[in-house]
Parts: structure tokens; C-alpha cells; sequence
């Protein structure tokens, strides 16, 4: 049949993975390094991967291909296989409980976030809070990614967060302001390992830099299964 479905660019593809990781249906696999759509059966043409993709290499084409699969994609799914992006598939494990006992786990987790707002571009330069801040400059998704963010980077720090990719402009000016206009102890930068995230990192840097502090600073890498990387 005709139908829309994706079409990823080799030679634009830098194999970051993300769009693997960010196809539900375990379309696309990582093969010699490039994002490969390996089964046409499984992509709805809806292009959840498009998005996650930091060099633009997927885009949509109107070609002959397999009609989609629900069924086998689901089917998939219940075996438990890891998806294409080393993840653990969405059925991985299934909890059975009572519904007339609230488990344990259910309980929320107190939270570590002290201010507001904590977006980048809202922080007012000059917030009473920023005096005396240890900082954590943070790429939105990482606290998705990481289970246990807030007690491992929130906690006693002064959160400001961003996506590079998605919010226009450099984060440098802004983050140039606070640090020179403020008694910064020191900075945190929490990233994905995606290439898109090194907005952020380069932003904070420069931002130290034309500061003329010194101020100690390090970089947390987070993968996209929810690892810190060395």
C-alpha cells in the first residue's frame, strides 16, 4: 500500500540514538553506527522519532510500504525485549496489587526544589536566592532521564533549567548576568548525552568565562536509559 512513513538520512545521521529511543514501536535500530528504519511493519508514520532527531536526518515520504502493525508491535512489546536503544521495553515488568491497598511506593517523594520560577529565560538576574546559590544548570529532559534527581542534583541547589534545542536564542547572556551579578559558590551542569545538550554545557562555560570569576564548576552526563556516564 501507499502510505506515509519516515525516511532517515545516512549521511546526515550522527548515530546519537535518539531517535530509537524515542520510537514506542522499535522501528528503528542502531546498525553500524546510523539510524536505520528496520521495520517498516512497525512505524505508524506519525514521527515521534522527527523531533529527537538533532540533525534533521528523518523526515516523512509517501511510498509503497507494509501497511502498519499494531498487533505485531504490541505483541513485541509483551515479550519484553529491549528496544532498539538498548532501553527495556515498555512491558518489561507488570505489577499486580490490590486495588484496595495503597502500596507503599505510591507515597510521593519530598521534593528538593527551594525556588520559582526555574526556567532559564524567567529567573529574574537579580533574585534574592541567587546570592550565595550553588547552581544546577540543567537540560530539561535529564531530570526525566534520572530517576533520582532531585535528591542527587537538587538538593541544596539553586535549579535553573533549559532545553537548547527547542528554546530560541543562547543561554550565555542570561547566564553571564547571574553569574556576574551574584555570590555564585559554585555551578553544576546536568546534560543528556545527546549532542543537542552541548547548548547548554558550551552556554554555561562561556557564561563563566566572560564572568572573569573564578568559580568551580563540573559537567554530569546522563544517558538516555537513565545512567550517569563516566
Amino acid at each position: 500500500m501507499v502510505r506515509k512513513i519516515i525516511h532517515i538520512d545516512e549521511e546526515k545521521c550522527n548515530g546519537c540514538g535518539a531517535c530509537a529511543a524515542a520510537c514506542h514501536e522499535g522501528a528503528i535500530e542502531m546498525v553500524d553506527g546510523k539510524a536505520r528504519l528496520t521495520r517498516e511493519d512497525y512505524c505508524d508514520g506519525l514521527g515521534d522519532c522527527l523531533p529527537a532527531c538533532p540533525t534533521e536526518a528523518i523526515s516523512f515520504e509517501t511510498r509503497e510500504a507494509p501497511a502498519y502493525d499494531h498487533a505485531a508491535v504490541m505483541a513485541a512489546k509483551q515479550k519484553s525485549a529491549p528496544l532498539p536503544c538498548g532501553c527495556p521495553g515498555t512491558n518489561a515488568k507488570t505489577i499486580h496489587r490490590d486495588p484496595c491497598v495503597a502500596p507503599a511506593a505510591q507515597t510521593p517523594a519530598a521534593s528538593q526544589l527551594t525556588q520559582w520560577p526555574v526556567q532559564i529565560k524567567l529567573v529574574p538576574v537579580n533574585a534574592p536566592y541567587l546570592n550565595g546559590a550553588k547552581l544546577l544548570i540543567a537540560a530539561d529532559c535529564t531530570a526525566y532521564a534520572y530517576g533520582n534527581f532531585h535528591d542527587m542534583f537538587i538538593r541544596g541547589h539553586v535549579t535553573l533549567i533549559g532545553c537548547p534545542k527547542l528554546d530560541e536564542g543562547d543561554y550565555a547572556e542570561k547566564l553571564t548576568q547571574i553569574i556576574s551579578g551574584n555570590d555564585i559558590k559554585s555551578v553544576t551542569i546536568v546534560r543528556m548525552e545527546v549532542p543537542c545538550c552541548g547548548g547548554i554545557e558550551n552556554a554555561v562555560k562561556q557564561a563563566l568565562q566572560e564572568s572573569g570569576k573564578f568559580i568551580p564548576w563540573n559537567v554530569v552526563t546522563i544517558s538516555t536509559d537513565g545512567r550517569i556516564l563516566e
